[in-house]
């Protein structure tokens, strides 16, 4: 995850300062997290390694977490933050099934995302989140930072080996791509960051959204994905 020694005070008197060092010179650190639009659904994925600065606190961290059987969502930041962010998207989706006898649409699951987030800005949760799934328009995905911004990709990557991932995914990505062909992509993308990114590592989780709800890929399928995509570089 991200690792972060603290909350940011913007109300203090001193606002340019963090942890005792200059704002802009804040360090993000850890994860890698990415998300694809396909034809018939959506695919999350991320790494499972935990970081506190230098230190690998967990090695199989859950960092893609579902939330109902048309969504989930993807976590960066502080673990305790992210989680909480998690478990308020999770009572209000829990709520309007209730009330409206029918699953949230993503939009509407992100823009409570995006309120939590933008709420408590002054007092910010350190979270940088996907949320994706899919509704009656199809499939779709957010990306939510800790400030509240939302802004809806067709491909995105998050985290300090984004730009590892990015290189995959740009390169071979297409618009309109199935699942099926995405979800190995995701992982390679994710498998490449773990290479190249000391906080991105250990494993890694793959889930696909579509018509049938929410599916997350096998210890199996993993192993031949990893056997797929490693080579002696």
């Amino acid at each position: 995850m991200l690792a972060f020694s603290g909350r940011l005070f913007l109300m203090q008197a001193d606002n340019k300062r963090f942890a005792g060092k200059p704002l802009g010179s804040a360090i993000y650190h850890g994860t890698t997290t990415v998300g694809l639009v396909c034809s018939d659904g959506v695919v999350l994925a991320t790494d499972t390694r935990v970081t506190a600065g230098g230190f690998i606190a967990h090695k199989r961290g859950k960092k893609l977490l579902k939330i109902d059987e048309n969504l989930a969502m993807t976590i960066s930041g502080g673990v305790a933050d992210a989680q909480n962010v998690v478990d308020t998207l999770k009572y209000y989706t829990n709520l309007y099934r209730i009330e409206k006898s029918r699953p949230m649409p993503v939009k509407a699951a992100a823009q409570v995302v995006s309120n939590v987030l933008f709420s408590s800005r002054l007092y910010p949760f350190i979270a940088d989140v996907l949320v994706g799934g899919v509704d009656t328009s199809g499939g779709s995905i957010f990306n939510v930072d800790f400030f509240g911004s939302k802004n809806q990709e067709k491909v995105v990557a998050t985290g300090s080996g984004s730009p590892v991932a990015y290189g995959v995914l740009e390169s071979e990505f297409k618009e309109g791509m199935t699942a099926a062909k995405a979800y190995p992509l995701a992982a390679k993308a994710i498998i490449s960051a773990t290479r190249r990114n000391v906080a991105t590592g250990d494993h890694f989780d793959v889930a696909v959204l579509d018509k049938d709800g929410f599916r997350e890929i096998s210890e199996q399928e993993k192993d031949k994905l990893l056997a797929q995509f490693t080579t002696d570089n």
